[in-house]
């Protein structure tokens, strides 16, 4: 970042033990004694779930971060690692639903890294999300260091979901942590013959969560209060979930008739809606409102 940016995000220290640590990650026994910060810190004692992956994704990753993330974003602040790949596509896909992020760097709070997803970074502070770091200053990352923050990723979350990581992927290694630490693995399946799947797919021969919609991981955190309400000031949209809660699903032809709105406009809206995760397709073309 440029100095004129960071001046409008200035780096916040927070010592373990202080009332500002989060206290999921405080649980774990390598909690780092520090933890620098740019953005808004709040997010740290948020219900947060990690979603990482591979930095060469394929078509089929980057299809199924945007199927699980809208859904997922509803309900947790969503923690990657900004690497390129499947964490960026996290990101990008968490601000593009208007859901709330975090990225755990593996470099100096001041040094973001890749430089490729510097922009990315920028974004994320300004949409009200988070960077963090144990490390201060500009300090370069090192080989060991990606691995070594995975820790911080899995210690802030509920749960961890890999989608596609080879056999030697640093995704592997925060599933590890993740169990070391009593957390939630979740994979999403993959194409035998992709090298990509090699991880997922064993992770869930050895007891990980096979992921195919959101609602499968949503459904084991009944527990937790995650039904987020839904507010909107977008007229239409409040109208197209007032007709579908009194109804029940409908055609995108019924919606249309009882909103009495031009058809380009409820098309276009329900499109939007879909991706926020306000409302899902079902087969035939039937929209319902998520739960």
């Amino acid at each position: 970042m440029c100095q004129s940016e960071a001046m409008n995000h200035p780096v916040i220290q927070i010592q373990k033990g202080s009332p500002q640590y989060p206290e999921r990650l405080n649980q774990i026994s390598d909690a780092p004694e520090y933890l620098y910060c740019r953005g808004n810190i709040a997010l740290l004692d948020s219900e947060c779930f990690a979603v990482v992956g591979t930095r060469m994704l394929t078509g089929y990753g980057k299809e199924a971060v945007q199927k699980l993330i809208p859904g997922l974003a509803r309900h947790f602040t969503i923690v990657s690692g900004l690497a390129l790949g499947i964490d960026a596509c996290v990101h990008q896909t968490t601000l593009h639903c208007m859901g709330k992020t975090i990225a755990v760097l593996g470099s100096g709070i001041e040094n973001i890294t890749p430089m490729t997803n510097h922009r990315l970074a920028l974004e994320i502070l300004e949409r009200d999300g988070l960077l963090i770091s144990e490390h201060s200053g500009k300090k370069p990352a090192y080989k060991d260091s990606f691995p070594v923050r995975n820790r911080i990723i899995s210690g802030l979350s509920r749960g961890v979901l890999i989608i596609e990581a080879d056999e030697k992927s640093g995704s592997l290694v925060t599933a590890r942590h993740a169990l070391e630490q009593n957390r939630d693995v979740f994979a999403v399946p993959g194409n035998i013959f992709s090298p990509k799947s090699d991880g997922p797919n064993k992770l869930i021969q050895r007891g990980a969560k096979l992921v195919a919609s959101t609602e499968d991981i949503i459904g084991d955190y009944s527990m937790l209060d995650l039904k987020t309400p839904v507010s909107t000031e977008n007229p239409t949209e409040a109208s197209i979930l007032a007709i579908l809660g009194t109804n029940g699903p409908m055609t995108t032809d019924a919606i249309i008739e009882q909103a009495r709105r031009d058809a380009s406009e409820i098309t276009a809206t329900l499109s939007i809606m879909e991706i926020k995760g306000m409302v899902r397709q079902m087969a035939g073309g039937m929209f319902r409102k998520t739960d």
